[in-house]
């Protein structure tokens, strides 16, 4: 049984398979054609314990185009790890639904769903990574440059967050380079680098505090927040702090003429990106969020109908 827990933990040849099933899925329904509801009788339990516009339309969504069903679940009505046990939670969707997509607090709760659950466990993210988003990035990013990506510069400019850390790994397993520009401290940890390096020791990734130097070989600038949820008392003490890495007109003026804008949504415009670039003619921003349900569809046809077309 598969899970889509976080990228380290899946091929590179998986990926491409998820990427590849999920583009052709999005042409079909481009031309007007109908998909094969090859999700015909299947559910899907969608978890939230965070607020959610994209992953949840998402999720929904491609269940419905592929001939499934989404059950949607709120926290404050299942209670997991509150009201009942994530082992005794995921015990018993195991036998009422064929997979469950859970956007979690802490990582530990997948984790743990995967060890007692007997379905496939997706994290639609957690405070520790961002896969399905790293796949809609990916999907973006080949739109722009074509699908052998290999060679293709990502440069992170913000917070080394969970975002950034699927977005580096996903780097490292389709032959992409990375860099990271953080102020001291927002950086990706020290072990978390060394661990993918040893993963894919022939990776470029490079963490650096200058923003500009980053960005001067980029083929996409990407940025994110700089308040995460569960971080919104630290947001004076962060703004000032992350001051100089705006992607704002100067930066991308040091970058590429070619290079493309990305943002994994929900934006803070006038913070972490001006309203200049996010509507600008380098933002791929919009089609990036839109992204999201063609590879939510390409990850869900590999987990809950392999082999199928």
């Amino acid at each position: 049984m598969q899970h889509f827990i976080s990228i380290a933990e899946v091929s590179g040849s998986w990926l491409n398979q998820v990427l590849d099933r999920g583009l052709a899925l999005r042409d079909q329904r481009r031309k007007g054609q109908a998909h094969v509801p090859i999700l015909a009788g299947k559910s899907l339990a969608v978890l939230f314990e965070k607020p959610s516009l994209r992953t949840r339309v998402s999720f929904e969504q491609a269940m419905v185009e592929l001939g499934g069903h989404a059950i949607i679940l709120g926290q404050e009505g299942v209670g997991v790890g509150q009201r009942e046990s994530v082992a005794d939670v995921i015990r018993v969707l195991s036998g009422m639904v064929h997979g469950i997509a859970a956007r979690v607090f802490e990582h530990s709760k997948l984790v743990d769903m995967a060890r007692y659950g007997s379905i496939p466990v997706i994290n639609a993210l957690s405070d520790y990574s961002h896969p399905c988003q790293a796949l809609a990035d990916v999907m973006t990013i080949m739109d722009e440059f074509g699908r052998a990506i290999a060679g293709t510069t990502v440069a992170f400019i913000g917070d080394g967050n969970n975002v950034a850390r699927s977005l580096a790994t996903i780097c490292g397993k389709l032959g992409m380079n990375f860099i990271l520009a953080s102020p001291p401290g927002y950086e990706l940890e020290k072990q978390f680098v060394a661990r993918i390096m040893s993963h894919v020791p022939s990776m470029s990734f490079e963490i650096t505090q200058d923003a500009r130097d980053a960005v001067h070989y980029a083929d996409v600038v990407y940025t994110d927040t700089w308040v995460s949820m569960g971080q919104e008392a630290e947001a004076a003490s962060r703004k000032a702090v992350f001051a100089d890495y705006q992607v704002n007109a100067e930066l991308m003026s040091q970058a590429p003429a070619h290079a493309i804008v990305l943002h994994c949504l929900p934006a803070h415009r006038g913070w972490e990106i001006t309203d200049e670039v996010m509507d600008g003619p380098q933002s791929r921003v919009f089609p990036q969020a839109h992204n999201r349900l063609h590879a939510q569809k390409g990850l869900l046809a590999e987990l809950l109908a392999p082999g199928s077309k």
